[in-house]
This record gives structure tokens, sequence and C-alpha cells, in this order.
């Protein structure tokens, strides 16, 4: 198999294990979590290190994995004092624990091949050098099996507590009632996301497993209100992203990590935009088509309290009923015109009137909206 096809492979395998726990972040808005587990990690990573001196050791996973967890409960320690709020928390405590990683490194481990540049961006070309041989044969890179076992930890998980995890997402209140424990429900999801960090860091750095594990399930989120199309959609587009982001690279000769995230953040904003109910467009057009008819509602309503009263004359004159309405000549036009059409009114000489159809539509919005 050649180097480019277990690129992809890798990238494909990491954006999906990062998608699904990332899925369930998003919708507890707990995105920045996700960016603070990634940085601290690296804490947990050195200590590890300082204790077995092996950058190969087990411990150093298990040191990653219970930093997350720390970091996590830090977090929230700090939050529920409410003396600060969560974001402000997560800024106090990922600066911290990051930072003293980095000191750390730089005065007792200078000597030692533990990069923190390699940390936080990764390398993906350099992936399927690092091999796995068994009995003296090479099956592929490593990072193929590592990586696709957190695929296959993860979406066990999701599979057995789909359930659990669908309602502590949404409501932990009827979590509670129903028997189910938030905390553990949300402590399992913190140490499944800060396993993937510490799984997927080594092949492409912090930054992409954020974007992995971000991007694809918000952009997802723009497309469908149904829980598993969402972690469906969300492991196609970020295999998507892994795809094009390696051609984009090939074809620029750019950093492989940067260029997917690159796509990550570009087909986010493409779908932001287009996106059929939550997309840019279709909210201008909806937010316009709700003023349009909310004005002819006003409309609707001013003309039938002004029905047979001394000062009809006045308030409902083609030419001055703008005033009364507060709005522009042209818009006012516009509204009346809709409403001609509707055949919600007619000109009477200088006067606006309703219709016998305008005054039961007007009586029928009133009662939906006020009775």
């Amino acid at each position: 198999m050649s180097p480019q096809i277990e690129i992809q492979i890798i990238a494909v395998i990491v954006a999906v294990a990062c998608a699904i726990p990332g899925v369930f972040l998003v919708l507890r808005k707990m995105s920045m979590m996700s960016d603070s587990i990634t940085h601290t990690i690296l804490l947990g990573i050195v200590l590890g290190f300082f204790i077995t001196h092996d950058l190969s050791s087990p411990l150093l996973i298990v040191g990653a994995t219970l930093m997350g967890v720390i970091t996590v409960w830090l977090t929230e320690m700090l939050s529920r004092t409410r003396l600060l709020a969560e974001d402000a928390a997560i800024g106090v405590v990922f600066p911290l624990l990051f930072s003293i990683a980095i000191i750390l490194i730089s005065r007792y481990a200078g000597s030692v091949h533990l990069d923190t540049d390699s940390v936080l961006l990764g390398e993906l070309a350099f992936a399927p050098f690092d091999r796995m041989v068994i009995a003296g044969t090479d099956i592929g890179a490593k990072a193929i099996y590592t990586t696709g076992l957190l695929l296959i930890l993860n979406l066990a998980a999701v599979i057995i507590f789909f359930k659990e995890l669908k309602i502590a997402a949404f409501d932990p209140m009827l979590a509670a009632i129903l028997g189910f424990s938030p905390a553990l429900i949300h402590y399992g999801l913190m140490t499944l996301v800060s396993l993937t960090t510490v799984g997927a860091f080594q092949a492409v750095g912090s930054v992409l497993v954020v974007a992995f594990m971000i991007g694809p399930p918000v952009t997802a989120y723009l497309l469908t209100d149904d829980l598993k199309r969402m972690l469906i959609l969300s492991g196609l587009i970020g295999a998507a992203n892994g795809i094009l982001g390696y051609q984009l690279a090939a074809f620029l000769d750019v950093s492989i990590a940067g260029s997917m995230a690159v796509v990550t953040g570009f087909v986010f904003f493409i779908v932001f935009i287009i996106a059929p109910n939550r997309g840019l467009i279709s909210s201008i057009f909806r937010r316009r088509n709700q003023k349009l008819e909310f004005a002819k509602l006003a409309m609707l309503f001013h003309l039938y309290n002004h029905e047979g009263s001394a000062i009809q004359a006045q308030e409902t004159t083609i030419t001055t009923i703008h005033t009364h309405m507060n709005w522009t000549t042209r818009f006012t036009n516009k509204i009346l015109d809709m409403l001609k059409q509707e055949q919600n009114i007619l000109f009477s000489e200088k006067l606006v009137v309703l219709t016998d159809q305008g005054r039961v539509n007007s009586i029928e919005a009133y009662d939906r909206l006020f009775s």
C-alpha cells in the first residue's frame, strides 16, 4: 500500500473517530472543552514520561487521559462556584496546565524527542514511516491500527450507551429521574474525548483533532435535527474533509494537517451559507418573509380596527396610511399590493378597505395570536 493511500486512510479514521464524541460535545455546548483537553493532555504525557522515561510506554496514554478528565473536573469546579462562567474557567485552566507542560519540557526534557510543535501540529506525512511489524511481517502503518482501535471503541461506546448519551445530552434532569447518572455519563464522555485526543494527536496533532472533533459535527448540525443522522453525517463529512484536505495539500505542496483543517473550515462555511433550514441564505429569506407576514397582519388589524369608525377616512387613506403605520411609502405600497393580490383589500376611491375575505382573515389571525 502506498504512503499516500495510508495517509488518507489514517485521516479518514481519525476524522470519523473524532466526529463521534464531537457530536455530543456540540450538543452539550462544550465545543471549547475539546480545545482545552487537546492541549492539557501534554502535561499528562510529560508527567508520564518523567515516571517511565519511555516515550512508548502505555503509562503516557493513561496519564494523558487522566489529565483530560482532570481538566474537565477543574473547569467545572471553578464554574460551579458561580464566580466564573464556564468559558472563563476554561480560559484559566487550559493555559495554566498547558504552560506547566511547556515549562517542564523546556527545563527538564530539552534533550528528549518530545516536541511541542509536533504535538500541536502533527505531521501526517511521517505516519507511514512508523510501521506495524508482526512476526517479521510489515502489515501497514501503526497509526492505522491505533486510530482504528479508537474508532471501534467510540462506535461501541455510542452504540451501547446511545440512549443514555442522547437523554443526558438533551435533558440531564430527565436522565437523573430515569435513574441514569448525568455525572457518570458526562465524565465517561470526557474520558472518551481524552482517549480519542491522545490516540490521534501523535499522527495529526492537537489542532487537527479539534478541527475534526468540532467541524464535522457543527456542519452536520446545520443539516439535520436527528441525532442518528447527525452522527452519520458527521462521520461522512469528516472523512470527506480528510480526503479533500490531503488532495489540496498534495496539489499546493503544503502542510497536510493544515490543509485538512482549512477544508474543514471551508466546508462548514459553505454549509453555513446554503443549508436548507439553518443556512444564512435561508435565514435571511425566512426573516424577510416573517417581516412581510407581520406587516400584512399589522395592516389588516389597522384596517379592521378603524373599519366603520369616525376617523376611518383619516387613518386608511391611500396617500397617508404609511404615516399612520410609520412605514416608508415604498414598503407600504408593497404590503398593499400583496394584500390586494391575496384579495384581502380593495381600493375604494381614496380609501383602503377590507374585503369580506380580508375581514375573516383578520378575525382569525387575531384569535390565533391573542386567544
